[in-house]
């Protein structure tokens, strides 16, 4: 189970739009618990893929800058999301061949005609590179009122 707040959500379907008609991406930053995945941050990405359009490749270093800072935050890198312009919101085989983060949660929105429609999270499954597959997995938005939280500085 992947629980974004809903400033979150909104956050990463606004990206996918903003970039349309390119694919966005992103990394997902906050905690893992008892089967979930609490989602605090989704730091928005420079897609370096040389074909935008058709495809997302995260900048090496600047994925390292992310993980350095979620981990002085106190936080871990829990997934990983991208837009699909005109194109559901379902893996591809290129979205498979290129997910390397076994256990983490992998969203997808599909972006219509520059509107964001429907996102989906698929956790990868499995236990080294040769077993790994795609599980759906549910997404539950979660309110960030409660005592404490917002209060995140990444």
């Amino acid at each position: 189970m992947l629980i974004l707040p809903q400033s979150v959500y909104d956050q990463l379907r606004r990206h996918g739009e903003f970039a349309y008609p390119e694919e966005c991406c992103g990394v997902l930053v906050g905690t893992f618990g008892d089967g979930m995945k609490i989602v605090r941050r989704a730091v928005a990405t420079r897609n370096a893929s040389l074909s935008p359009n058709k495809h997302y490749a995260i900048d090496f270093h600047e994925l390292i800058s992310v993980i350095r800072e979620a981990r002085v935050a106190g936080y871990e890198v829990v997934g990983f999301y991208h837009s699909h312009p005109n194109h559901p919101a379902l893996w591809s085989q290129t979205d498979f061949a290129e997910a390397h983060w076994i256990g983490c949660s992998y969203l997808i929105t599909e972006v219509v005609g520059g509107v964001a429609e429907t996102t989906n999270a698929f956790c990868l499954a499995g236990c080294i590179e040769e077993d790994k597959r795609f599980e759906a997995e549910e997404i539950v938005i979660a309110d960030r009122t409660a005592k404490g939280e917002g209060e995140d500085k990444l």
